[in-house]
């Protein structure tokens, strides 16, 4: 049984190897050792000092299994984008060219460079390790995240950002990079995809082009790819759209991945989720359930059968849910203690 758990310093090795793995175009996950020491760092001060409103923190989540204590993927949360560095995207819009007098009128899709997701709160650094890709596990990983946003939901934005990683093959060649790269820079893709996972943008102000870009301009493999995600991607997106995350437009700046968004109080997780009161017990029967404790810095989160009493007995007010005792260790959960959960 997989339980998803805060990063800890431990897991710095893992990282690295997921970080290797993952490939290019996974720009939240550079191979660099200065880079991901600091998220770990960032993330372990997010978890020791709880805010009380939104502000900049990243939450770094693991996947471990239960009984060997492997680590097999990883998880994030940015609780606000580009307040320190610009966080950049393109928005896929509309110009009309007309004129009345000639009987001309044609409709032309533009790239605009934007800021519009500043202050956002993003998921990101999804990786599950290709042996784990089984079950439930990556529908765990990624839906883990929402029990958090909604038990903590003062410390995120209302608004919910993903980047899905955009098309690029085993080489990290990006036909929407191979057009910007042969007009306005002179570095591959990989090179830029590093560069930006170590936080050296300063190169997207100064060389990116300032004014729209028309798409009929652009070369057929460029075009093609505009708001197409890649194919390992693919069944993350459809997490996310199972949970009510739409695309609007925006792509990425480098790869054209879509970016996805819903409002935090609609996403379909948080919106049904419910805290309900620990007793431990026997299981006999039982719905699957995703859970997590209500534990900021010790937060714990699996996927598991629960019996859940259709009557409140409890001073809380809250429904009963009745968990097994090796369930309630993972969770770090005793008797009369809350929990959230949602059923799958």
């Amino acid at each position: 049984m997989l339980v998803i758990r805060p990063i800890a310093q431990k897991d710095f090795p893992t990282l690295k190897q997921f970080a290797i793995e993952s490939g290019h175009g996974f720009t939240s996950l550079p191979v660099n050792d200065e880079l991901l020491q600091r998220k770990i760092d960032n993330s372990l001060a997010a978890f020791a000092n709880r805010g009380t409103a939104k502000a900049e923190g990243l939450y770094f989540f693991v996947a471990e299994d239960g009984e060997t204590g492997e680590v097999l993927g990883t998880c994030a949360i940015d609780a606000a984008v580009g307040l320190s560095a610009p966080f950049y995207n393109y928005l896929l819009g509309k110009q009309v060219h007309s004129s009345a007098k000639l009987g001309i009128y044609n409709v032309v899709e533009t790239l605009t460079l934007t800021n519009d997701y500043t202050g956002v709160s993003e998921l990101c650094t999804l990786f599950l390790r290709e042996s784990a890709r089984v079950g439930l596990n990556g529908r765990l990983l990624s839906k883990s995240r929402f029990l958090f946003l909604a038990e903590f939901s003062e410390l995120f934005d209302h608004r919910i950002l993903a980047e899905m990683r955009g098309v690029s093959d085993e080489q990290g060649h990006s036909p929407f990079w191979h057009w910007l790269q042969e007009h306005f820079f002179t570095m591959d893709f990989p090179t830029v995809d590093y560069l930006t996972g170590i936080g050296q943008k300063g190169f997207i102000a100064d060389l990116m082009p300032k004014f729209p870009i028309y798409v009929n301009l652009l070369s057929k493999a460029a075009r093609d790819v505009i708001g197409i995600t890649h194919n390992n991607t693919r069944p993350a997106l459809h997490l996310l759209e199972e949970e009510g995350f739409t695309w609007r437009g925006y792509v990425d700046i480098f790869d054209a991945g879509p970016s996805v968004e819903c409002e935090l109080s609609q996403i379909r997780s948080v919106r049904n989720s419910r805290q309900c009161t620990v007793k431990i017990g026997e299981v006999s029967q039982g719905n699957r359930h995703l859970i997590s404790n209500t534990h900021f810095a010790d937060f714990r989160a699996l996927i598991t059968e629960v019996a859940l009493a259709s009557t409140e007995d409890n001073e809380q007010g809250l429904p009963v849910v009745t968990l097994t005792e090796k369930v309630a260790h993972l969770l770090k959960v005793t008797d009369g203690d809350k929990v959230r959960l949602v059923e799958l």
